[in-house]
């Protein structure tokens, strides 16, 4: 009896089992050249030189629980100590807000891997730096960072377009969702059902046009198919919108979006070649006209319009070794009355990653980058374009 008393003792004091937990992440320094220029009808109006000093952290975690069972977060800083966006977790040095930034849980998921199928829910990762398909769905037509108090201008040098990867650098690659997964045939079939947004709304309100009950949240569903066809991947996708939604410059609209990523290889290199189409043609639909001044993220106003725009965006991208380069173009007809308005974008990206160090517990390497953007913006005769050429190095450590 002492023997068992003792033994209950000593169980009562040890620690439970738990998931193994595993971290890790990378920091990076960047230093950026940015240099802007501006002309209305072919006559030059703004230019504009910049040198910015920029830094991110992001930190990772990771737990296998058995049996196939796990979760997975990255934290980084998204939000300045004044609670405004950091675009792309990049914070910058300067604005009396050095140091002061605010640390998010960017994305977390969970779920199972099993032999043959898989599901997850959470923030999930969209990869969306090498999949254009989320850009073209959700910036279709350019669209201008909320200006507090100020009406939405449709075109300026700071508008959010389809090119130069806006999901990841505004949406933080991360959408809410629940994706399965599992192998069809020779390749493997994910589905994933996306909450763009969560609409709050009576059954009918004036401010939201029409009332959708329990669905006044924007629903998607994606669907992407992998196959290997020889030594070619292809991959075909959808994104077909269930519910209205509301987006930069339109509310209650329900565009679709479909498409293909092609890889392939050639020798040591290898090709890669996307293509996406979107098309909104929405009689219930109602144009962005100004933003709540106290909160810029709510509507404060809204003009009910048939939104009726199509667009496209096209990638050649191709990688040797450390060297990485893909030019995007994408082309947006709108024919939104009192929006009617032709959008072209040309965007280059060209990159070369120096391995410094590299060992089994991390890498130290050094990314000099090139960016361009040619915007072009045609409406009631009257023609913008704006060009922006950035040059950047990252210094970045994995660990």
């Amino acid at each position: 009896m002492l023997s068992l008393a003792a033994m209950l003792a000593v169980l009562s004091y040890a620690s439970p089992a738990s998931a193994e937990l595993k971290f890790g992440g990378d920091a990076a320094i960047r230093l950026r050249g940015s240099f802007t220029d501006s002309e209305l009808n072919n006559v030059h109006t703004d230019n504009e030189d910049d040198l910015l000093f920029q830094y991110r952290v992001r930190l990772k975690a990771a737990a296998d629980l058995g049996s196939g069972y796990f979760f997975k977060t990255m934290i980084q800083s998204e939000e300045d100590a004044k609670g405004a966006a950091v675009a792309g977790g990049w914070a910058g040095v300067g604005n009396g807000n050095v140091g002061a930034y605010n640390l998010e849980i960017s994305n977390f998921y969970f779920g199972r891997m099993m032999e043959e199928s898989h599901y997850m829910i959470g923030r999930l990762p969209l990869n969306s730096f090498n999949n254009p398909i989320f850009d073209i769905a959700l910036y279709p037509v350019p669209g201008a960072l909320p200006i507090t108090g100020a009406p939405i201008v449709r075109f300026t040098g700071s508008s959010i377009t389809a090119v130069d990867v806006p999901v990841a650098t505004y949406n933080f690659d991360r959408i809410f969702g629940l994706n399965y997964g599992t192998k069809v045939g020779g390749g493997d079939l994910n589905a994933t059902l996306v909450v763009f947004d969560n609409a709050v709304g009576d059954d009918y309100s004036a401010t939201d046009l029409k009332g959708n009950g329990l669905f006044n949240d924007g629903y998607a569903l994606h669907l992407a198919y992998k196959t290997t066809i020889g030594n070619v991947t292809f991959e075909p996708q959808a994104i077909i919108t269930l519910t209205d939604g509301n987006g930069s410059n339109y509310l209650n609209v329900s565009p679709n979006t479909f498409g293909a990523n092609l890889t392939i290889p050639a020798g040591k290199a290898k090709i890669g070649l996307s293509g996406f189409y979107t098309v909104c043609d929405d009689s219930d639909g109602a144009r962005v006209t100004q933003r709540d001044p106290a909160n810029p993220s709510n509507i404060a106003a809204y003009a009910p319009a048939h939104v009726d725009y199509s667009g496209y965006l096209l990638r050649l991208k191709g990688e040797v070794g450390p060297f990485m380069a893909w030019i995007d173009y994408n082309q947006t007809d709108d024919n939104t009355v009192g929006n009617e308005a032709e959008y072209d974008n040309l965007f280059v990206w060209a990159q070369y990653n120096f391995k410094v160090y590299e060992s089994a517990m991390g890498t130290f390497s050094l990314t000099p980058t090139v960016r361009y953007r040619a915007s072009g913006q045609d409406q009631f005769g009257v023609e913008k374009d704006y060009s922006q050429l950035r040059t950047e190095l990252y210094a970045t450590v994995t660990f």
